[in-house]
């Protein structure tokens, strides 16, 4: 059995944010304060997304949840496929559910094309959110106690696009307001 606290996750994100802004570093020859505090926003929606994720919203003993790994508890998965069931069971809860995993990934459809060149438009920042959402769920399997669910896929998705509709609209009214 493995304990992982939110120190733990933090510090191996830490970690892993240093190694790879080194890697751009060495990679791109050069760096700007500015870049790098817009990919520190990158790096905050990382460290806020895993909190709410991975660890129980309520405090246990006056401190977050830790995260349990263990092998012997993986199976049977945790794992919900079927669209929308939140809104069919009707679980305590659901509103916040559904408005928190929208909310959740917005910013990564508003953050996410400001710091990654590649994602200049509208689907790539979809699909590249998408895409982290999915790798989110997935990790999940990996504990017992936390679940996979095809409807945070969906809404988190949700999230993105929403973020993305307001970064592109903003984005091109300015480019178009700049060519006037």
């Amino acid at each position: 059995m493995i304990i992982i606290t939110f120190q733990h996750m933090v510090g191996f994100i830490t970690i892993a944010w240093i190694v790879s802004r080194v890697i751009a570093y060495f990679i791109n020859k050069k760096t700007t304060l500015k870049n790098e505090l817009k990919m520190l926003m990158v790096y905050i929606c990382l460290i806020v997304i895993s909190r709410v994720v991975y660890f129980p919203l309520h405090h246990v003993d006056g401190h977050i949840g830790t995260l349990v790994f263990d092998k012997d508890r993986i199976y049977p998965l945790w794992l919900s496929l079927k669209p929308f069931t939140f809104a069919w069971e009707r679980y305590d809860g659901w509103q916040i559910n559904v408005i928190g995993n929208i909310a959740m990934f917005i910013p990564v459809g508003i953050v996410w094309p400001v710091c990654f060149k590649k994602l200049n438009n509208f689907g790539k920042t979809v699909l590249a959110g998408a895409a982290y959402s999915f790798l989110i769920e997935m990790s999940q399997l990996l504990f017992y106690d936390r679940g996979t669910d095809i409807d945070d896929l969906i809404l988190n998705t949700t999230g993105v696009v929403i973020g993305a509709l307001i970064y592109f609209l903003i984005h091109n009214k300015s480019s178009t307001g700049d060519r006037k």
